[in-house]
């Protein structure tokens, strides 16, 4: 038990959610860059375009994240004999369902503005630049916050899925202290799952209240 509350076990940990935010950050990054880009893309005339965003899209809603992992990990690699770290591999999955849901959340913000907005601009003069700054930005932003802070929290929470293709992140880290600790103390799982519990909702908890916080906001304004 003493083991579990040493200086080392305290590095591991910490080392563990490092690589824990390490991941979930540049994934949301590529999210934020990518879903920015697939939303204006999904409401362009271009039917193809529509299409191919659309079936992204679907492709990474109904396919498990798990199976993702698993085909970029270990299925591409051994037909194009290449070689995919594990946590570039994370990184890809997440990055991937994070464009999917910013994007469908970027499409969404902008078709609910109301079409007379754009067309009583259109009718004072404003080009399509001065509309797309003044009038679609700023509301289209405001909408697509709160649900933007949440998905990065979601985010953060999937990276749970890593252990599975090798990384050794928090969860994994904390399966590891039980396999050499718990051996000689069965209390040490609800010890160490706690704290891993503990550990996640800190982490995503601020993205769930300033999202609800935002919207509520947003929605008295």
């Amino acid at each position: 038990m003493e083991e579990l509350f040493s200086l080392a076990t305290l590095w591991r940990v910490l080392d563990g959610v490092g690589i824990l935010l390490f991941v979930a950050l540049i994934s949301i990054v590529f999210s934020i860059i990518g879903g920015l880009i697939m939303g204006r893309l999904m409401i362009v005339k271009s039917k193809v375009v529509q299409y191919v965003c659309k079936f992204f899209l679907e492709s990474v809603r109904i396919v498990p994240l798990v199976a993702w992992l698993f085909i970029i990990y270990y299925g591409i690699p051994s037909a194009f004999d290449l070689h995919i770290s594990a946590i570039s591999c994370g990184i890809i999955v997440f990055s991937m369902w994070g464009i999917a849901e910013m994007g469908d959340l970027v499409r969404a913000s902008i078709l609910n503005i109301p079409k007379h907005q754009r067309e009583s601009a259109l009718a004072l003069g404003f080009n399509a630049w001065q509309i797309e700054y003044y009038i679609i930005v700023p509301q289209a932003l405001k909408a697509l916050t709160p649900s933007s802070i949440n998905l990065f929290g979601r985010i953060i929470k999937t990276t749970s899925l890593l252990p599975l293709i090798g990384v050794v992140e928090l969860l994994k880290v904390g399966q590891q202290l039980i396999e050499v600790v718990g051996r000689h103390d069965t209390s040490v799982n609800f010890i160490v799952y706690g704290a891993i519990l503990f550990i996640y909702f800190m982490l995503c908890y601020p993205f769930s209240y300033i999202g609800n916080y935002l919207e509520k906001k947003f929605i008295t304004h």
